[in-house]
C-alpha cells in the first residue's frame, strides 16, 4: 500500500459500516449513519491540521491555548453523495468553509463529467479535504483535484468510506503526494464499476431514489 494511504481501523467505524452495507437500511438511517461515519473520518483527517494559539480566560485564569482557525478549512463534496458527509465534518469544525463540485458518471463509459463548481475565494491559502464516499474508478475523484488545483489549491487531502483497489491504484498513481483516508478497502469492481462487496449507488441510498 502506497505512503499516502491511510486506511482508518475502529471497531465502531467498520460496524458503522457495516450498517451502511447492508441492504434493509433505510434512508433515515443510511444518512444519519454517513453523518456518523464522517465525524469519525474528521478527527483521523484533521488530526494534523494547524493550530494557532489563542488567549482564553477559563473561570480560574488567562491561559493560551492551541486552536484549530476554521476558516483556513474548506470542505468540499463530490455531488450529489458528498453532500452526505458534509453534516458530519462541519460538526466537527462548524466555522469551515464549505465548496462544492458536481460531477456524474456515464453510465456505459463510467467517465466523469462536470457539471458544477463554487468552491471559495483564496483556496490556496486552505487545507481542503475533498469528500465522497466511494472511491470506484477514481475518475470523479482525479478530475475533482484537477479542478481543485485549478482553482489555487495547494493542500488537499481525500476522504472516502468505501474505496475499490483499482480506485485506489489510479488515484494514487495520479496523486502520489495527496493523502487518502479509507474507511473500507473492499475486494474489486464490478462490470458495472461497482465496489464489491461495497454498498451499491451512495447518493442513491442517501437520497432514497433507489429505483
Amino acid at each position: 500500500m502506497e505512503d499516502n494511504v491511510i486506511i482508518l481501523k475502529h471497531p465502531l467505524l467498520t460496524h458503522k459500516i457495516a450498517i451502511l452495507r447492508d441492504k434493509t437500511t433505510h434512508p433515515g438511517e443510511f444518512r444519519r449513519i454517513v453523518k456518523e461515519v464522517a465525524v469519525m473520518e474528521a478527527y483521523a483527517a484533521l488530526r494534523d491540521v494547524p493550530t494557532i494559539d489563542v488567549e482564553i480566560e477559563t473561570p480560574l485564569e488567562k491561559t493560551v491555548q492551541p486552536m484549530v482557525k476554521g476558516n483556513k478549512l474548506c470542505f468540499v463534496p463530490i455531488l450529489r453523495a458528498g453532500m452526505g458527509m458534509v453534516d458530519g465534518f462541519t460538526e466537527v469544525i462548524p466555522s469551515a468553509r464549505v465548496g462544492h463540485i458536481g460531477l456524474y458518471r456515464d453510465e456505459i463509459t463510467h467517465e466523469p463529467h462536470e457539471y458544477y463548481c463554487k468552491l471559495p475565494d483564496h483556496l490556496e491559502k486552505m487545507e481542503v479535504f475533498l469528500l465522497d464516499p466511494m472511491l470506484a474508478t477514481g475518475g470523479s475523484a482525479i478530475d475533482a483535484v484537477k479542478m481543485l488545483k485549478a482553482h489555487g489549491a495547494k493542500k488537499i487531502r481525500f476522504v472516502c468510506i468505501i474505496a475499490a483497489p483499482e480506485g485506489v491504484k489510479a488515484f494514487t498513481e495520479k496523486y502520489p503526494d495527496i493523502p487518502l483516508y479509507i474507511g473500507a478497502l473492499d475486494r474489486q469492481l464490478n462490470d458495472a464499476a461497482y465496489i464489491c462487496p461495497g454498498l451499491g449507488d451512495a447518493g442513491d441510498r442517501i437520497f432514497g431514489t433507489i429505483k
